[in-house]
């Protein structure tokens, strides 16, 4: 399509990746400025009358790229492209918050310790990880709105009597979520040795398919890797995830003087039509106080 555009606007453009002859092309504008190309950034486009409103803004993404150095392409694996039309969609159609705190973790680095042995004869890598399951299996069964999902169209809420955990797991075809099923009836021990079978077979791909899908709510666990927070996408048709990020130590002012204390930084993003902000909060506190005092989590092992 012919058009016009000044020479200053067509450095903006370039400087800021957008392909005017794309934008005119799909605006059906004759006399492009730099005005255009601030509204397409903006996520708002201006049309004449007669262009299509349903224009799709992917066509302005189509950019010569090799025009501005050389590249390479790959093709996106199949697990790839499912998360992402399946996350896309969580993130345009689903109003999301996220709310941060985090937990005191001395107690459960102790218990830990103090379960080495015990553990080892069990023949089990007791984590930290195994801890949060368990936290979140409780909390689940104490704030039932957060183990629930919402059905298309918005008007039913499918409350869940039983608690299945999805753990994320970064493999190298892609993102898995093998879940937990029945995590509020299962110990810390049996709980710590099924995230180390379901994450070893997740990253041979040998997970069944009944042992994807159906959780009540995942956790998203990078602090094997690092970071001080993140913003977890919620994953349909749950309605909450929990993110957890690399233990950090802090000082923490004990009415006396200030202790070095052991804190993992918690991130619960939730779906806002069905969880308040204030629901949310009083979740994650929950939450942090179950890690502060995992004792109270113990009350499963004497069934083991």
């Amino acid at each position: 399509m012919n058009y016009t555009a000044s020479p200053s606007t067509r450095t903006y453009a370039a400087n800021n990746s957008v392909d005017l002859d794309a934008l005119a092309r799909a605006t059906g504008r004759s006399l492009i400025g730099r005005e255009d190309v601030d509204a397409f950034l903006s996520g708002t486009p201006r049309q004449n009358a007669a262009a299509p409103a349903s224009a799709s803004p992917e066509r302005y993404w189509d950019v010569d790229h090799a025009a501005f150095g050389p590249v390479r392409e790959e093709p996106v694996a199949k697990v790839f492209r499912a998360a992402a039309a399946n996350l896309s969609a969580a993130s345009a159609m689903i109003p999301q918050v996220t709310h941060h705190d985090r937990a005191d973790m001395r107690a459960v680095e102790s218990l830990r310790a103090a379960y080495r042995s015990e553990a080892e004869q069990r023949g089990v890598r007791l984590t930290a990880l195994a801890f949060h399951v368990a936290a979140l299996a409780r909390c689940l069964i104490e704030f039932p709105r957060f183990n629930a999902s919402l059905k298309p169209g918005g008007e039913t809420l499918v409350l869940k009597d039983y608690v299945h955990i999805g753990i994320a797991v970064d493999t190298p075809a892609g993102l898995m979520v093998p879940v937990i099923r029945n995590a509020d009836r299962k110990g810390l021990f049996e709980i710590a040795r099924e995230i180390g079978d379901l994450a070893k077979r997740a990253q041979a791909r040998k997970l069944r398919p009944d042992e994807m899908g159906g959780a009540s709510m995942s956790i998203s666990n990078l602090g094997a890797i690092g970071g001080c927070g993140f913003t977890p996408i919620v994953n349909p048709p749950e309605v909450a995830i929990l993110g957890i990020t690399r233990t950090e130590t802090v000082p923490v002012w004990d009415n006396a003087a200030w202790q070095p204390v052991p804190m993992v930084p918690l991130d619960l993003s939730y779906d806002h039509r069905v969880v308040n902000g204030a629901d949310a909060a009083r979740f994650l506190s929950r939450f942090a106080t179950l890690i502060a005092e995992p004792r109270r989590l113990l009350v499963q092992e004497a069934a083991l």
